[in-house]
Formats: structure tokens, C-alpha cells, sequence
């Protein structure tokens, strides 16, 4: 995966994108979901990056993108494990995005 890249940037410069992590555990369903905001995805092509660098990560069933371009989008991971923010930020750094967590 080209890093930093994305469709109709016009420019080969390494993009910096923030995203902010919270996490909810649903014990009832033994899964847990965490919403990831992410600034910086303008188009498809960067939805299916960064979903495709998560679905990759252990236990990941499912990763939902509710796109806004130009602004934050969020991310959603289900998971049937924790992940955690260094795993999460290697996967969207992958994707040439870079991760900002908040650690409260």
C-alpha cells in the first residue's frame, strides 16, 4: 500500500491525518467496537486503505467508514478482542495515515 498516497492529492508529500480513539465493549455480543476519527479521508480509495490495513489486524470482524470529506470520519472496528493503540496506529500508518490517541 503506497504510503501517504491518495487519489487526486496531486502531491507526493507525506500527509499527516489525526485520529481519536474510543472504545466500547458489548459483553453481551463478546465483541467490542471502537470508534476511531479520522481526519483527512477525502474519497473511497482512502476508506478501503485504511479498512483494508484493519480487517487485517487479529480478531477484526468488521470495519464500518461513515466518510466525511474534509472533515472527520469515523471509523468503527468490531472486534472480538482489544486492540490496542500502538496496533491500530500501525495499521492506519500502513495505510499512510498517521494515529494521534488520546491516552486518558
Amino acid at each position: 500500500m503506497p504510503s501517504g498516497a491518495c487519489c487526486g492529492s496531486g502531491n507526493s508529500a507525506t500527509t499527516h491525518h489525526t485520529i481519536q480513539l474510543t472504545t466500547k465493549e458489548h459483553s453481551m455480543s463478546q465483541t467490542i467496537q471502537t470508534n476511531v476519527n479520522v481526519s483527512g479521508m477525502t474519497c473511497g480509495h482512502c476508506v478501503s486503505s485504511v479498512s483494508e490495513e484493519l480487517e487485517a489486524l487479529s480478531g477484526v470482524k468488521d470495519v464500518a467508514v461513515d466518510l466525511n470529506p474534509g472533515g472527520l470520519s469515523t471509523v468503527t472496528i468490531t472486534s472480538t478482542q482489544e486492540l490496542s493503540p500502538s496496533e491500530i496506529g500501525e495499521a492506519v500508518a500502513e495505510a499512510g495515515y498517521v494515529v494521534v490517541a488520546n491516552e486518558a
